[in-house]
């Protein structure tokens, strides 16, 4: 019974994750929130898995679930504005922390280790999901109904090295980049 309050608290939690909101736009104007962004992260890493056999798929899931969960208590800071990386995971490091704590202890341990890894990028599981994060969000970019003036040339230089190494991540980065190029041009023409 007491499991089953822990996981309660842990997910009631959470839901205020659905209120943090991104520099990001979903396609009808909606300024998207931080819960928006990390299901469609998974909802991509679960396609993409099809092409990584030998990945730990179940890893790569709860990464992609668990990666911005840090954002609960500072909110997201947007990469464009070069935030210190430092304070920015110390911060983050704290709210994924305190959230993590509601769980029983193995749980808290798993999900802490997986937030590290996913933020260290060493295992190949974490470097495709930093990979994917990015690509997510560009994505959203690029589909968003964004305000005038937003800077697409962000888009282009945005974690291009998460890219590098992997034929398939490469080949999906220039398609990426082909599509922020399109959508530039879009927004100059006025459309």
């Amino acid at each position: 019974m007491e499991r089953l309050k822990n996981y309660l608290q842990f997910i009631n939690e959470a839901e205020q994750l659905k209120n943090v909101l991104r520099t990001a736009w979903t396609s009808e104007g909606k300024q998207e929130s931080t819960a928006e962004h990390s299901w469609r992260l998974a909802l991509l890493a679960m396609v993409i898995l099809e092409e990584y056999p030998r990945l730990d798929s179940l890893k790569v899931i709860k990464m992609a679930l668990l990666h911005d969960i840090g954002e609960i208590r500072e909110g997201d800071i947007s990469a464009a504005l070069r935030p210190d990386p430092g304070e920015k995971y110390l911060a983050e490091e704290r709210g994924a922390s305190g959230l993590f704590s509601l769980l029983p202890p193995q749980l808290e341990k798993e999900y802490m280790d997986l937030w590290k890894e996913y933020n260290e990028a060493v295992s190949k599981e974490a470097r495709l999901v930093k990979a994917l994060d990015k690509a997510e969000t560009i994505m959203q970019h690029n589909q968003g109904c964004n305000p005038a003036g937003f800077d697409y040339d962000f888009n282009l230089e945005y974690g291009q090295e998460y890219f590098s190494g992997d034929p398939l991540l490469a080949e999906f980065r220039q398609i990426l980049d082909t599509d922020t190029g399109k959508r530039k041009e879009d927004e100059k023409e006025g459309g």
